[in-house]
């Protein structure tokens, strides 16, 4: 070392006034690095999305309420997300009450998340048309999105923010979408119920979740969409299927409301029949592919061993699309068969995985849908019927689409015309309650509105009339029987009635106590 380095490194180290000077230093950047660990220990990670929304401990999803233009982090929501934020922009305070839309808005499955993007569309052309095109009523509909996350995992987080907007200057009157039959579901509309909050569903149609005459379980409760036993009956009615020569393909894992209602439903309508159930289990997230593809194929084999030409299908989307494929690939292929389902059908049109060429062998699809573009128009050989709906009734939806967006909106899967319905719906409830001389309803005044809601107090849907019974489900509501064509289309085949025909022109439920 030379010495001039000698000279400096004893001057900075060994010198009473240098070691002093070094040791402070030294001092000073341990505290600032101590210092930031302690603040990066203890002040909270900032999990905020946008106002109302945060990610849960462990969660990367957004979740919460928000009037906004929050999409969510989800690109297919963002039009639509900031539509609604800008008709929210343009009320005044104290001048509205909000409708909230309830739904896993960032769900990985790829039908759902068709099924929310028409739900937003769908609400958002009513609540269009309540502020720009009823005569000025009020009051006005402010509308809100809620996400409750994956496979509705976060619905208590949505729920219990929704439970703080019933003051102002929010003044929540009605939660909307709602449209799975999950128990996830059944709980959040339980507690939203229990809390005085009006709810209407979109779609969901299990039975068990539904008031009846011998238990109001969720008080407050509407839906828009006929019960799977409704759409059961709806579908015997329209096939005239000889038990004989049918059987049932069925799910058997429970807790899940719609396929165990559905398969309730579709057995009662098999009484009779010589074959017993096939089995297959779904698993845990009935989303996931799993294995039942293998299960299916062999299911298929069996069924060529019976005489049946007609099969039940009671289970969820996937496991659907899965047996069609399957079914597609029998080895009895010079024999004709017809699946029947529910309303799940409705996602196979937009399902890239369904094999189109298994419809073309032999194979005809049928599902019990919500709700059709074609439902109301008038075909050559195919009249409207005189009551239960009418083409005025949709026509005026699809005016107000197109007032509300220039954007197309994709109606075959019906989920836009439903969600459109049950604003209406709420909004009815709102006005309706609302006093002469008031701006606004009192929370506990809405959800005493559902057994009004029929004769000329009906609300004309664009899916049909709805006319609720005391219990605030539909009677005898329009279900059109829809095909799945070989192309991937949805095409309307006819409306199928519940009782077997329209409902009287009244449309007042007969006294069932």
């Amino acid at each position: 070392m030379t010495p001039l380095l000698d000279r400096l490194r004893y001057r900075v180290f060994y010198t009473t006034r240098q070691k002093i000077v070094t040791t402070v230093l030294t001092v000073a950047v341990l505290v600032a690095a101590g210092g930031y660990a302690v603040d990066r220990v203890t002040t909270p990670e900032d999990r905020s999305c946008a106002a109302g929304v945060e990610r849960p401990a462990g969660s990367s999803e957004c979740v919460g309420v928000n009037g906004d233009g929050h999409d969510f982090g989800v690109p297919a929501l963002t039009a639509a997300a900031a539509a609604i934020a800008r008709e929210n922009r343009t009320l005044k305070d104290g001048t509205y009450a909000t409708v909230a839309l309830l739904l896993p808005l960032t769900s990985p499955d790829a039908g759902m998340r068709i099924k929310v993007l028409h739900e937003l569309q769908g609400a958002y052309a009513y609540q269009y048309r309540a502020n720009h095109a009823s005569n000025d009523q009020t009051p006005k509909i402010r509308l809100v999105l809620a996400n409750t996350g994956r496979g509705n995992a976060h619905w208590r987080t949505a729920v219990d923010r929704l439970k703080t907007m019933t003051g102002a200057p929010d003044r929540l009157r009605a939660v909307s979408g709602i449209a799975t039959s999950t128990t996830p579901v059944q709980e959040a509309v339980r507690e939203l119920t229990g809390a005085g909050i009006a709810v209407v569903g979109t779609s969901i149609t299990a039975d068990t979740l539904a008031n009846s005459a011998t238990r109001d379980r969720f008080p407050g409760l509407a839906r828009v969409s006929p019960t799977n036993s409704d759409e059961a009956n709806a579908l015997a009615h329209f096939g005239r299927v000889d038990a004989a020569k049918a059987l049932l393909v069925q799910d058997t894992r429970s807790g899940d409301h719609y396929t165990d209602t559905l398969k309730s439903a579709f057995a009662e309508s098999l009484k009779g029949a010589p074959y017993e159930p096939q089995l297959f289990t779904s698993p845990p997230d009935p989303a996931d592919e799993g294995t039942t593809a293998n299960t299916f194929r062999q299911i298929t084999h069996l069924i060529c061993d019976t005489r049946a030409d007609t099969v039940f299908f009671a289970g969820r989307h996937t496991q659907l699309r899965q047996f069609i494929n399957a079914l597609g690939d029998r080895g009895c292929a010079e024999r004709s068969f017809t699946v029947l389902t529910g309303d799940e059908g409705s996602y196979l049109g937009a399902d890239g995985r369904l094999d189109r060429a298994a419809l073309k062998a032999r194979l005809t699809v049928r599902y019990a849908s919500l709700a059709h573009p074609d439902a109301w128009r008038p075909a050559a050989g195919r009249p409207v019927p005189a009551a239960g709906g009418s083409t005025a009734d949709y026509d005026r939806f699809v005016a107000d689409l197109a007032a509300a967006s220039k954007d197309p909106v994709a109606l075959e899967d019906g989920q836009a015309i439903v969600a459109y319905d049950a604003m209406a719906m709420a909004v009815h409830a709102i006005r309706q309650a609302t006093g002469e001389g008031k701006q606004h309803p009192e929370l506990a005044d809405v959800v005493t509105q559902w057994p009004q809601v029929k004769g000329s107090l009906r609300v004309r849907g664009a899916s049909g009339w709805i006319c609720l019974d005391n219990h605030g489900n539909p009677y005898n509501k329009a279900v059109p029987i829809v095909e799945l064509a070989p192309d991937g289309s949805q095409r309307f085949v006819q409306i199928a009635w519940p009782e077997g025909s329209p409902p009287a022109p009244d449309c007042l439920p007969p006294g069932k106590g």
